[in-house]
């Protein structure tokens, strides 16, 4: 059989196989609980969609995770911490009782019976256990470059396992020295999930982590100026930070309602005027932009990392100079001139679940190909 053939052959074979598929979650938090941030949604609509497409996925992920229609390990352990609330100098951490190393201690034990492993931990571990597991791995990359540590150890799998580092977008990818091996995979919603609101009410909304780098204070500051209600979703992530926030800000009109299901929050998000996304840092993606699209929002985001490939200024949305408040008044101000229909119309030509499912397959398929 010829080199040609023989790849065509195995393309071919590829094509028609359904794949067994090991996904290991994130350390930072259960499944559901918020707490991984986007790549929590993205981990649960990667499963719903390639299940649908008939593959088979098992899914390790610390104790007391919540996943729905899929088969489930649970792992006891500590939690690992959180990327951003560290430097860019900071030692390498793992727990005596990790539950991160007893995730990769199972996947290890259980990787014959899976044609793939794809890891969703943005931490140093699995890259250094790569070259020791036998099975090929797709490592999902959910955040910019936060660490020297691991953009030396991502560096070193992009370079002796090429295709096998995935991510958001192009501005995320750009913030590591090796943009140019990442694969730009996008997120995706489950467009069922959103309904459709053509007539909002008059707040505004903001969605995401309760953290520094989310820049809460400007989205506050923003309503403050303007008058303009601002409903505040998510997970309550730094306490000094919010009551700081409060205090500063006395007389702004917002309310917090807390980490909501996906039915609570895009019933509440729909009725919004506009999401405002006010990042300090190179925010990946933003899956709250889609999930406001879906729902016929328009998104105000500083025109700075993921959001800024998603939000189509004047369309479905504005983008801003970065940490200026003043464009985001301004921009509220104009908001009500968008088409909510081309916000909807936008999530659904561009963040559909089967487009995310295709994407994903085929890197999956590219990886097995080349391992081959």
């Amino acid at each position: 059989m010829t080199v040609s053939l023989m790849s065509s052959t195995i393309e071919h074979l590829s094509k028609q196989t359904k794949l067994k598929l090991l996904f290991i979650s994130t350390p930072v938090g259960p499944l559901g609980s918020g707490l991984g941030g986007g790549v929590e949604l993205t981990l649960t609509n990667l499963v719903q969609e390639l299940q649908r497409q008939g593959h088979s996925i098992q899914v390790v992920a610390p104790e007391n995770s919540v996943a729905s229609n899929t088969s489930l390990v649970a792992i006891p352990g500590e939690l690992q911490p959180t990327a951003h609330t560290r430097g860019r100098a900071s030692p390498i951490t793992l727990p005596g009782h990790s539950v991160l190393a007893g995730m990769w201690d199972y996947a290890r034990k259980a990787q014959q019976d899976y044609d793939l492993l794809v890891n969703f931990a943005y931490d140093w571990l699995p890259f250094y256990l790569t070259p020791f597991i036998g099975r090929p791995i797709a490592h999902f990359v959910s955040m910019g470059s936060l660490s020297t540590a691991m953009d030396h150890v991502i560096h070193n799998v992009a370079l002796q396992f090429p295709d096998t580092i995935g991510v958001y977008t192009r501005t995320q990818a750009e913030t590591f020295p090796f943009a140019d091996t990442c694969r730009c995979l996008g997120s995706a919603v489950d467009l069922s999930l959103y309904e459709y609101c053509d007539q909002p009410g008059p707040c505004l909304v903001w969605l995401g982590r309760i953290s520094p780098e989310k820049g809460l204070e400007d989205a506050v500051s923003a309503a403050q100026r303007s008058q303009t209600p601002l409903k505040i979703l998510g997970k309550l992530e730094d306490k000094d930070y919010w009551r700081k926030i409060c205090e500063d800000y006395p007389e702004a009109p917002i309310e917090y309602l807390g980490f909501l299901s996906t039915a609570e929050l895009q019933g509440v998000v729909r009725q919004c005027r506009a999401l405002l996304m006010t990042p300090r840092w190179i925010e990946a993606f933003g899956n709250v932009a889609i999930e406001a699209l879906a729902c016929g929002v328009p998104v105000i985001t500083y025109r700075r990392g993921g959001p800024a490939e998603i939000v189509k200024s004047g369309k479905t949305g504005w983008l801003v100079e970065p940490d200026s408040v003043d464009g985001l008044t301004e921009a509220i101000a104009q908001v009500d001139q968008l088409s909510r229909r081309a916000c909807r119309q936008q999530a659904e030509a561009e963040y559909s679940l089967t487009a995310l499912g295709e994407r994903f397959e085929q890197w999956f398929r590219d990886i097995l190909t080349s391992r081959h």
